[in-house]
């Protein structure tokens, strides 16, 4: 009978346990991953580098950079607004292969697909992974160290379509 009793309390801590991680993710996705979407698809650098610590290290690794949060900013505006400028159409979706979160910790694996859209209409996509690791601070989770990169062309469709949406 013991035994039973065992089984009985750890599979209650177990499912416990999922629920706060589910209650985790969800608090990442409101304050990381849907205002990150809406403010890159909006070429709002501001607004998208308001989601990462003011302590981010950031490697785009297929640049073979390391950015600091001001860093970033600044190639955040060069680059969201000459497409702006250009009149190009710029989206980005994530799926995830892995997230694990705490209290106040969280890494969140995936796979990005972006989509352009020139000016003429020409259009293609492109792929890559990435790797993000947010802290809380002061009660609101902010990208601390955020990495991608496209592994050399490997990562495509199937590879998006396999992960998890939001």
């Amino acid at each position: 009978m013991l035994n039973y009793r065992i089984i009985f309390f750890v599979c209650i801590a177990s499912i416990a346990t999922i629920g706060d991680a589910q209650d985790h993710q969800q608090e990442i996705n409101d304050q990381v991953w849907k205002p990150f979407i809406e403010s890159f698809n909006n070429f709002n650098a501001e607004n998208f580098l308001s989601v990462h610590s003011k302590e981010l290290t950031r490697s785009p690794r297929d640049s073979k950079q390391i950015l600091n949060w001001n860093e970033y900013l600044a190639d955040q505006k060069k680059q969201m607004g000459r497409m702006k400028t250009d009149g190009i159409k710029l989206t980005i979706e994530l799926h995830f292969t892995e997230r694990i979160a705490n209290t106040m910790q969280a890494v969140d694996v995936g796979v990005y697909k972006t989509s352009i859209v020139m000016k003429d209409g020409t259009s293609n996509s492109g792929y890559g992974r990435f790797h993000v690791v947010m802290r809380k601070e002061n009660g609101i989770w902010k990208i601390l160290v955020d990495t991608d990169s496209s592994e050399g062309n490997t990562i495509g469709e199937k590879d998006f379509v396999a992960a998890k949406p939001m």
